[in-house]
């Protein structure tokens, strides 16, 4: 993303295939890696070209246009023509070089090559000569993305690249260079990957200048208190973004002449470009600490043609060096970030340290980056059903120890899940037209999934795997699914993915005159409840549902990595229906005191403003005010700075937020022995549902946002708060880090640089909160937790706001060109999901919090069987096993198990996690060990070998570059020894407090 082409400087571009070029091999001792750099001189100032191409996996254009090169009125960019063109290029000459990110592109373009093609690239990146950076299927955001997807989508990637290229085709360096802002989990994560350094383009503005100016660009990021030195890694900011030079982009469409070293020629230019170029690079260099610097030649989708580029670089690069000979101190060189790094690292200096992360990035004083956390919030809830589908799916077909029969199913959904974590997937910041082909490609991918999920289930339940009837309702948020609406009779299965049991509270929609029952696994009738559905749910435009009620009941204890199923009939008897009947009308209640819960838990709504509440936990009254609130968006031309406008991108407030809740109805109560609710509608746009489920220990808030109102033109940022007054956190709050560690936060505060400007006092203190948000006065902790990526802050103590929904009428000018103005049934479009209010003492807090996330992130898939003639208890059960467990024992409560794929040849990726850090909690935030050998129902676990975090090298065999901290006496040439994974016991595997472990696993069939 984000350069604009002036559009009459595009032309036309002939392309080259790569096979049709004469091709040298590369001699027999050409090394790839560290061994394959050029070398640097001592006492020079080492300028390291480095040729690249930013291509983004959709943005201004879907995938495939980016690919081909179609619907070039919005952008010329071709990603095929940029591989045949570079490859034609490296062919020629052993000296250049060129680096790849974006494996997704590159395997669609590697599977059409001819296997010449695919001998010279071997050859290619044997050599050193074409280097894989990065090496996940996409560029990822580092703010909306969960760890889990993150894991997930290097992992394919890189297993790419492995199985293609072997060693040679290891990324050894993170390229981040374009996503806006970067997390202390995504560090860790690469430092985990085996990665020896970050370079990455953005950063907050203020926080660039004083890193220039004191040398401090480079430092050691220490990404992990609970991971300890492991999780350092080299991080640098790079000089320029990620483009080339001013004046020295020679891409076709940057309309630049090329370099002319014709002496003779009018046209001469070398000598003044190459001054130009001098002149900048020696003032680049006073702002680093080593007599190596990167200059980034390249940019958006560029090197469609590369001889044009390297034409250029060549000629300068010889006249440069032809210097040396009359006193220059100038050495350039073709390389690539690995062989910078090694350059660096091999001067054996100390680099300052950092430990917090680099949010809210802004680019000038008026556009903090903090809108798109938010940004098209219903996308993002579908990329966490995406996750909940592949895991599942995954998990399922190593049970039916066939896996390689269902890899065709499951690869479609590994690879759009990696397509949605890029940087303008996620994050909401694509064209309109774009938004919708990804949610096409995962519509489609889910529905491979599905059938391989549904196959198997099919054998777990009836001994052989046959393609089964059943489906998933996709439009159970919006309360509709036909089977459950239509059918008289189906059996639900709910697949739980957690490696522990859990207790789901099914809610399935019906027509209001008919009444159901329910049947577990064990025979038993279980209590059902009949809830109302608030009007606003039933007005949401495109429903097209007869449920006008939601059957609700409660699934206790589905057993970890297996199911349960539940024969669901209608009833027909006309004397149940008059119970029923009169049961719901004494369900439903619109006077008399709204609450639900009790002391232990619970809350009551103040008679006089239905905003306040009391909130009850453990008999302590606690007061509580929720809101729903919008913020007017700013409106601008982007001319100026202060004229900035609030867009996908920027969040820019225009003024106090508004109450949108002034003049809302009175609420209404319903009550059961199953669940217990608050309807609220504020007005015809903004409604909520409050619930505490029997049993639990969080209290549910359910929105519905939309159609936003368009009539007066004003954007609206809508969001909901939450505030105990007199609560004292001191101004401090807490989020989480891509859904795992938690980070500390003060208001209008850096740990690492001097915050001068921040006049953007709401954007500016907001923050991805991608699973939790935590307030504490040090005795309790008050925290809301979310079902998608929002933005949200803390700006009163006490307080917490979490925005919801954005519609906006005007674009912010950072490259997308349109306003976020998302529509759907030709109004604003709706958006549903969950915020989970948790409160009280610290210690138990933790764990509350650790499991409830858990929960929310992976949950009970649902698959509904419609059954074509309606059968007894007895009669199904006779057929179908109606419950089954994966794991002969759940896993510890501070254990989960992050991964269970098909792998290799017969193999098994396994990951398992800590999900606590240390001092959480006194039980649960220690070292705990595992026996992974006899744990799972249908196979055994022969022999387990210890790969790095994405599963593409054995840890034994991994050795990193090190490097010393400031104050620091280690060396910084000292290779990182792991230790002999042969020893590694399947009995006894050992995890530290946030210690994420991967394996893979023999395994044999458990005999039956």
């Amino acid at each position: 993303m984000h350069c604009s082409v002036d559009k009459a400087l595009l032309v036309l571009i002939v392309c080259t295939s790569a096979y049709a070029v004469p091709w040298r091999k590369s001699e027999p001792s050409a090394k790839c890696g560290y061994e394959s750099c050029h070398p640097v001189k001592e006492g020079y100032l080492n300028v390291h070209f480095i040729p690249h191409t930013h291509d983004d996996v959709g943005w201004l254009k879907t995938v495939d246009q980016y690919y081909f090169g179609t619907n070039s009125s919005i952008q010329l960019a071709g990603v095929q023509f940029i591989l045949d063109s570079v490859i034609t290029e490296l062919a020629k000459d052993p000296n250049k070089r060129f680096i790849y990110v974006e494996t997704a592109f590159f395997w669609k373009w590697w599977v059409d090559q001819s296997e010449d093609t695919q001998s010279i690239v071997k050859d290619l990146v044997a050599s050193g000569r074409l280097e894989f950076i990065g090496g996940a299927w996409s560029m990822n955001d580092e703010a909306a993305a969960n760890y889990m997807s993150i894991v997930d989508q290097f992992t394919w990637g890189l297993r790419k690249l492995n199985d293609t290229f072997g060693e040679c085709g290891r990324p050894h360096i993170g390229w981040q260079i374009d996503p806006f802002g970067h997390s202390r989990q995504m560090a860790t994560l690469f430092s985990q990957f085996g990665y020896d350094g970050l370079f990455f383009g953005r950063l907050d503005y203020e926080e660039k200048i004083q890193r220039l100016t004191n040398k401090t660009a480079e430092m050691i990021w220490q990404s992990s208190p609970n991971i300890g030195s492991s999780a350092d890694l080299y991080t640098q900011v790079l000089y320029n973004y990620y483009s080339a030079p001013d004046g020295f982009c020679f891409d076709i469409v940057c309309g630049v002449n090329p370099i002319v070293d014709d002496i003779r020629s009018p046209e001469y230019n070398v000598e003044t470009k190459a001054q130009r170029l001098i002149a900048y690079a020696t003032n680049q260099s006073l702002h680093y600490r080593t007599n190596n610097i990167i200059l980034t030649m390249g940019d958006d989708f560029q090197y469609a043609d590369a001889a044009v580029n390297f034409y250029s670089m060549d000629k300068l690069i010889k006249h440069i060096n032809s210097k040396q000979a009359s006193g220059s101190k100038i050495n350039a060189i073709y390389s690539t970030p690995s062989c910078y790094l090694k350059a660096v690292n091999d001067q054996k200096i100390t680099f300052p340290t950092k430990q917090d992360d680099f949010f809210p990035y802004k680019s000038d004083k008026h556009s903090y980056w903090t809108g798109y956390f938010t940004s098209r919030p219903t996308q993002k809830y579908y990329e966490r059903r995406g996750n909940n589908h592949l895991q599942t799916c995954k998990q399922l077909s190593v049970q039916s120890l066939a896996g390689a029969k269902y890899e065709p199913k499951i690869t479609p959904l590994r690879e759009t899940m990696g397509v949605m974590q890029h940087h303008d997937a996620i994050t909401g910041t694509e064209k309109q037209h774009v938004a919708n082909d990804y949610a096409r490609l995962l519509s489609e991918a889910i529905e491979e999934c599905e059938e391989a999920s549904c196959t198997i289930l099919s054998g777990l339940a009836a001994g052989v795997e046959t393609p089964a009837e059943c489906k998933t309702c996709h439009l159970l948020n919006i309360s509709q699914c036909g089977v459950s609406e239509h059918s008289e009779q189906f059996v639900l299965t709910l697949y739980n993915p957690l490696s522990r049991p859990v207790t789901e509270f099914v809610r399935l929609p019906i027509p209001s005159e008919t009444a159901y029952s329910v049947v577990d696994p064990s025979g038993l009738r279980l209590t059902v409840q009949f809830v109302p559905l608030p009007s606003a749910v039933l007005r949401i435009p495109g429903r097209e549902s007869s449920a006008t009620v939601e059957l609700v009941f409660q699934a206790e204890d589905l057993p970890p990595l297996g199911y349960k199923s539940y024969l669901v009939t209608k009833e027909s008897s006309s004397s149940y229906l008059n119970t029923l009947r009169a049961k719901r009308s004494a369900e439903s209640e619109t006077g008399g005191p709204v609450d639900i819960g009790d002391r232990r838990l619970g809350l009551t709504i103040d008679d006089s403003d239905p905003r306040r509440f009391v909130l009850y936990v453990d008999n302590e009254e606690v007061p509580l005010i929720q809101e729903f609130l919008y913020y007017k968006s700013m409106v601008g031309d982007n001319l100026k700075d202060y004229k900035r406008a609030s867009g996908a991108y920027i969040f820019r407030p225009d003024g106090e937020p508004i109450s949108v809740c002034d003049n809302q109805k009175k609420p209404r109560r319903v009550s059961g022995p199953v669940v217990q609710e608050i309807h609220r509608e504020c007005n015809e746009w903004v409604s909520q549902v409050i619930r505490l489920y029997n049993g639990d220990d969080h209290i549910e808030f359910e929105w519905l946002v939309g159609p936003i109102p368009n009539d007066d033109k004003i954007g609206k940022e809508v969001i909901s708060r939450f505030r105990i007054p007199f609560y004292k956190n001191n101004q401090t709050f807490y989020t989480d880090s891509n859904g795992r560690e938690m980070l500390k936060r003060i208001l209008n505060y850096r740990p690492s640089f001097a915050l001068k400007e921040n006049v953007e006092n709401v954007s500016g203190n907001y923050y991805p909160i991608t699973s939790r948000i935590s307030l504490t006065d040090e005795q309790t902790r008050f925290s809301v937790l979310n079902d998608r990526s929002q933005g949200g802050s803390s700006l009163q103590d006490g307080e917490v706001e979490l925005m919801v929904h954005r519609r906006i009428f005007h674009d912010d000018a950072f490259g997308v060109d349109e306003a976020l103005n998302e529509t759907a049934f030709g109004v604003g479009l709706v958006a549903r999901g969950h915020h989970y209010l948790t409160y009280g003492p610290v210690d138990k807090l933790f764990e509350v919090e650790r499991l409830l996330a858990q929960r929310k992130l992976i949950r009970p898939q649902y698959f509904f069987t419609k059954k074509h003639s309606v059968v007894s208890y007895e009669e199904l059960k006779k057929s179908t096993a109606l419950q089954y467990t994966g794991l002969k024992k759940p896993l510890p409560n501070n254990v989960q198990l992050l991964t269970l794929e098909p792998w290799k040849d017969g193999s098994v990726l396994l990951r398992f996690e800590h999900i606590f850090e240390y001092n959480e909690n006194k039980n649960l935030s220690t070292p705990v060990v595992i026996d992974v050998q006899d744990l799972f129902t249908k196979f055994r676990v022969v022999s387990l070998k210890e790969t790095i975090l994405g599963g593409n090298q054995w840890l034994a065999e991994n050795t990193k570059l090190t490097w010393m901290p400031e104050n620091s006496n280690s060396s910084g040439t000292e290779q990182l020894t792991r230790p002999d994974q042969n020893s590694i016991d399947p009995k006894h595997v050992m995890l530290t407090p946030m210690q994420i472990r991967t394996f893979v696993a023999e395994i044999i069939p458990n005999s039956s």
